[in-house]
């Protein structure tokens, strides 16, 4: 499973001092994650509770309450999750101190200590969202979250293939693209289902993470992350509020194995990159068959440049397949030198950095996605499409997701 799924582009960004800091603070963040955690969940409670005048603190003590042995339950799944996060580090570890090469034999590693430390708060908080995405992408309790969001691109994907199969009789093994790919589990499915799929993905805390989901990880239900632990607002139950979930289901070279007895399983590929840099090269150019987008198109500065690359990637006929609402990641945070002089002015290739940013409305989405040369070929709105939700809350949010399948038209 490593060979073929270990994430490529890494090495080359360990040249980049910019880059290798970057994935430093991501690896010192998982370290640090038990550290912050414990600190603002647990300890900064227990300052506040021992603060109430003592009869009180002592009566939310005693049972029914039990707040103290709360906060110790709290602070061993904070210890559950931290188990998950050191693993990473140590799997991660080895490729980056030696480039891709494996570790001396009973090498003892450690981050350098000038990276020691280096993580700040924003970067623990991502390493703490990427432990809550593994319910989502990662978990038995989080398939109905996959099936919503994952299952309008499989449909769409399979009547593409059916499509392909009854032009060119042979069994077609449609290239698909994913941008954006997080933990890999679509990605992971679509070579399950016979796709040739190629994961893209930017952010290091993820990167990290599926590395070692898809290549390391011994056995299903290996860990158990809590994701509901960091906050104590709107829990229905204090048990729901401490349930924890095993991951992985699956242990991925066994599912791999199991599925191609029964029929053929596709291949996966995943690429470390900054979409934009990456896929507009005269490379990628009509490389194909398939770009599929989940929770994807909102974080463009840009919505333009990520349609235009898109289109420049796929074949002629092939087709861009989008699910996902419009939360438009940089609405208030303007990315690039937006505003600033200094900037040398070349733009061309420099992705997310992109100076400048707009939001569209959906209905505004679909007029561009047209506008850039692409024809639409279905839509549908209105698509409840739950993110890591605790169905057990007391608050309830939820998306209604556009689902959208456009093509680019077939040469002339």
């Amino acid at each position: 499973m490593a060979e073929d799924t270990q994430w490529s582009g890494i090495r080359d960004a360990i040249e980049d001092p910019e880059e290798r800091r970057v994935i430093f603070c991501a690896l010192d963040s998982y370290i640090q994650y038990a550290k912050v955690a414990h600190f603002n969940t647990t300890h900064l409670r227990r300052q506040s509770f021992y603060a109430l005048p003592q009869a009180h603190w002592q009566m939310l003590a005693a049972p029914p309450f039990n707040y103290l042995d709360t906060l110790d339950k709290v602070d061993e799944a904070i210890d559950a999750n931290a188990e998950l996060a050191r693993v990473i580090v140590k799997t991660g570890l080895p490729s980056i101190l030696h480039q891709g090469v494996a570790a001396p034999p009973n090498q003892e590693l450690a981050i350098p200590p000038q990276w020691k430390g280096c993580a700040k708060y924003p970067d623990v908080d991502k390493a703490r969202s990427t432990i809550r995405q593994f319910y989502r992408d990662w978990s038995a309790a989080g398939a109905a979250e996959r099936a919503a969001c994952y299952g309008p691109i499989m449909r769409a994907l399979a009547a593409e293939k059916a499509s392909k199969s009854q032009q060119g009789g042979d069994n077609p093994l449609l290239k698909v693209l994913v941008p954006g790919a997080g933990l890999g589990r679509l990605v992971f499915d679509l070579s399950l289902n016979g796709f040739e799929a190629e994961g893209n993905e930017i952010s290091y805390h993820q990167l990290l993470a599926s590395s070692y989901i898809l290549n390391y990880c011994e056995r299903a239900g290996q860990h158990t992350v809590y994701p509901w632990i960091h906050t104590f607002s709107n829990h229905q139950t204090r048990a729901n509020h401490l349930r924890g979930y095993a991951v992985p289901d699956i242990h991925c070279p066994t599912e791999l194995a199991r599925v191609a007895e029964q029929q053929t399983v596709g291949s996966m590929s995943m690429v470390a990159a900054d979409f934009l840099c990456l896929y507009s090269d005269d490379e990628h150019a009509d490389t194909f068959d398939a770009v599929a987008t989940v929770f994807f198109l909102d974080t463009a500065p840009n919505l333009i440049r990520y349609l235009e690359t898109m289109l420049h990637c796929l074949k002629p006929g092939g087709v861009l397949i989008n699910h996902g609402p419009l939360l438009w990641h940089f609405e208030n945070n303007a990315p690039g030198n937006f505003g600033n002089d200094e900037g040398d002015g070349d733009n061309d290739t420099s992705g997310i950095a992109d100076p400048g940013s707009f939001e569209l409305s959906d209905d505004e989405v679909m007029a561009l996605v047209s506008k850039v040369g692409f024809e639409v070929v279905s839509r549908e709105t209105g698509i409840e499409a739950p993110y890591i939700r605790d169905a057990q809350s007391m608050l309830q949010t939820v998306y209604n997701a556009s689902s959208w399948v456009a093509r680019k038209p077939s040469a002339k």
